[in-house]
């Protein structure tokens, strides 16, 4: 049976691997399933459409708000609607629930947006100690990764958990956990070595031509008041959330006008910001499959990711759960959109309800 985006097996009829604190947690495999993923170089990757257009869509200003206080008439129908295609994951956590039974978890989180709220300032995307106790717990229970546009150093020194693995540059660099979670069974030296050593890096030969734009678009971004260039290592964030919405059209062509001599190199958008990225095939989704290869569940039918963000970028590994059949996308947002996530949660505060909730579950 089939409820909202997620296949509902009944709890008699599943036969799968123990979970929770049982659960024997498998040393990650390394390989060439990183460059088997990244695949070919993507050199036709453009968005459609108006840029001022696409980023003026990408920062809505109408909130997802409650139907008793929402606007009359059509604004309460298109509420209701999004709400019955997306349904809360709070509400409807039975509905998940009943999908994982008997199934392995595995957590994949968005950071900004999803596990710290959204900041002007993104060098002041802090997370909650609590938030940060409750992806601990999460962490003791299932295998958990962190998916961010971030710079993978960056978003561990916001988490400081050892015990994650960490997906940053929009999941172009991967590390393993350095620390073992309660769940997992006691390392020898051989497995310590092997968990430290799972990277995948499918963009290296980029990092040189990502420092060279970085340098070309400091000086200019300088002139347009708010702007900002943040380096990920193996991409660039513009961001433009301090920017007069006046000046959008300029910062789009200044930043454009620079990549017109990198054909190599590709520009994406998410909330307020713009991506400048290797044009390989690669992407969050991209970055869950690894994750869940490298766990050793690629080919299994006993687990149940469970993804979690905010932003269009999360989109790809919305897409990947569809494609798979398996487990369950959640969209953190408070404005109706266009979405791949089965389910949604308000904002930070209800991811960790969920976190807390989930953790009490499979205790």
């Amino acid at each position: 049976m089939t409820q909202h985006g997620v296949v509902v097996v009944p709890e008699d009829t599943v036969v799968g691997v123990a979970v929770g604190r049982h659960f024997s947690f498998p040393p990650p495999r390394t390989g060439d399933s990183c460059k088997m993923l990244a695949g070919h170089i993507d050199l036709s990757a453009t968005m459609i459409g108006s840029w001022l257009d696409s980023m003026k869509a990408s920062s809505p200003r109408h909130k997802l708000v409650a139907p008793r206080v929402a606007a009359a008439g059509d604004d309460v129908e298109h509420h209701d609607d999004w709400m019955e295609k997306h349904p809360s994951a709070l509400d409807e956590f039975e509905t998940l629930a009943a999908a994982a039974s008997g199934k392995q978890i595995v957590m994949f989180l968005d950071y900004d947006g999803t596990l710290s709220p959204i900041v002007e300032d993104p060098d002041s995307a802090i997370m909650t100690d609590e938030m940060r106790d409750a992806v601990r717990a999460v962490a003791e229970q299932f295998p958990t990764a962190i998916v961010s546009g971030r710079g993978r150093d960056k978003v561990f020194n916001f988490v400081r958990l050892a015990e994650l693995y960490y997906a940053g540059s929009h999941g172009m660099d991967i590390q393993g956990p350095t620390a073992y979670s309660n769940h997992h069974h006691t390392p020898n030296k051989e497995e310590e070595d092997q968990t430290r050593s799972v990277l995948c890096q499918p963009a290296s030969e980029f990092l040189p031509m990502i420092g060279e734009v970085h340098d070309l678009l400091v000086p200019k971004m300088a002139s347009i008041p708010g702007a900002m260039v943040e380096n990920n290592k193996f991409c660039l964030s513009v961001h433009f959330r301090c920017v007069d919405e006046k000046k959008w059209g300029a910062l789009a062509d200044q930043v454009r006008s620079v990549l017109r001599d990198y054909p190599r190199l590709r520009l994406t958008q998410g909330r307020k910001v713009l991506e400048i990225r290797p044009a390989i095939k690669w992407d969050k989704g991209r970055a869950l499959e690894f994750l869940l290869g490298a766990l050793g569940f690629s080919d299994r039918d006993d687990v149940f990711p469970i993804y979690i963000g905010d932003d269009r970028t999360d989109e790809d590994a919305f897409k990947v759960l569809r494609n798979r059949g398996q487990g369950a996308g959640i969209l953190v947002t408070r404005f109706p959109k266009e979405t791949l996530a089965s389910f949604s949660l308000r904002e930070p505060a209800e991811v960790k309800d969920f976190l807390r909730k989930l953790v009490m579950y499979k205790s």
